[in-house]
């Protein structure tokens, strides 16, 4: 089941929840709706799913105009972060609810619901659990559960809606390999919305990161790291450090040290940042001549095999030019042979980063 949707614009009251919205998800894909709150995220995918009306704009099911169909007649599937389980029944009776409700003319028979559902149960690895109670669950459990019940009614569609959002960081991890490998075999196309980084980068096949109500960039995981359109994408997308300066005729000028942009070679003079990650950037000990951004290491966080320098800029260093604080990532091996200690002066010079022109006020 292939997704088309065209122009789609929501308004809630007088704020706007998205704008001119244009995107295809092909069937089969796992693709991850990426943004802060508020950015329009949800609103996307309860559009797609019926809950909401799009103010203008389409909806097409593999070609198909669905924006008029009604929720119950659009084959969806929903999982929601709070698992939304009936208390009252058993693990086996809420994933067979949905088989259960559905028309006298289109429902299985009950032989049939009681191999769907142990189907089911064995395919999220709970089979064991069938006679219990959501109160006797783990949260990972329940939410496995959860999909299991939206799964029974063979949506031709799937919706995540923060999915591991209530979990703690071990279990969401399980549950992003466990949701991939079980993607992996069943195919579905399914849509999930997140504001985790890692979680989109990892799970899906092609990331949608949203801003303000419009898509700010669409592309693979390894694309939108590697190849960010904007300076959103690049700051959401992981650590990040900002640096302001000039760019030059295919140089950006920054204190102490100059990077080349042959992207900007025709910029005059011109405002300009670049953003940084931290483990782009080189750091060494100060010494006399050193070409780079002279800065104090204010603390050092040593966890496994990374070390992850805090550093404060010197006040020569004009540090309203950048953020007060800058983040380096360097190897523990590194940081220990090199034997850095808290209030020491380093330098610090970018091996690379991704340089932005600042707009122009008309």
């Amino acid at each position: 089941m292939s997704i088309e949707i065209r122009n789609v614009n929501k308004h809630f009251g007088t704020f706007q929840a998205l704008r001119d919205v244009n995107l295809d998800i092909a069937s089969g894909e796992l693709l991850a709706l990426l943004g802060p709150s508020g950015c329009g995220k949800t609103t996307l995918l309860r559009i797609i799913a019926g809950l909401e009306t799009p103010d203008t704009g389409s909806i097409h099911f593999s070609g198909e105009d669905t924006t008029d169909v009604h929720v119950r007649e659009r084959n969806v599937g929903f999982v929601f972060q709070h698992y939304a389980l009936f208390r009252h029944m058993s693990v086996f009776e809420n994933v067979a609810f949905g088989l259960r409700v559905k028309p006298r003319d289109q429902r299985p028979s009950e032989t049939q619901i009681k191999q769907k559902v142990t189907d089911l149960l064995k395919l999220v690895q709970l089979d064991w659990l069938g006679d219990r109670y959501p109160s006797q669950l783990s949260g990972g459990q329940r939410q496995r559960i959860a999909l299991a019940r939206a799964l029974a009614v063979e949506p031709q569609v799937l919706l995540l809606d923060e999915p591991f959002g209530a979990l703690d960081a071990k279990v969401r991890k399980e549950l992003r390999r466990w949701l991939r490998r079980l993607h992996d075999e069943l195919h579905v196309t399914s849509i999930f919305v997140t504001h985790d980084q890692e979680e989109a980068l990892e799970v899906a096949d092609r990331v949608v990161l949203m801003n303000k109500g419009v898509v700010e960039q669409s592309g693979s995981p390894q694309d939108v790291w590697d190849h960010p359109a904007s300076p959103f994408v690049y700051g959401f997308l992981g650590d990040v450090n900002l640096f302001h300066g000039r760019a030059h005729e295919g140089l950006l000028h920054l204190d102490g040290v100059s990077i080349d942009t042959p992207e900007h070679a025709g910029a005059q003079n011109a405002q300009a940042f670049a953003y940084v990650r931290p483990h782009d950037l080189d750091v060494q000990r100060h010494t006399l001549g050193a070409s780079g951004i002279v800065a104090t290491l204010s603390r050092a966080i040593v966890v496994g095999p990374i070390a992850r320098l805090e550093l404060l800029p010197m006040e020569n260093n004009h540090p309203a030019d950048h953020d007060p604080l800058i983040e380096a990532q360097i190897p523990a091996q590194q940081f220990r042979e090199l034997g850095f200690k808290e209030g020491e002066m380093l330098v610090v010079s970018p091996r690379k980063a991704r340089v932005f022109l600042q707009p122009q006020n008309n």
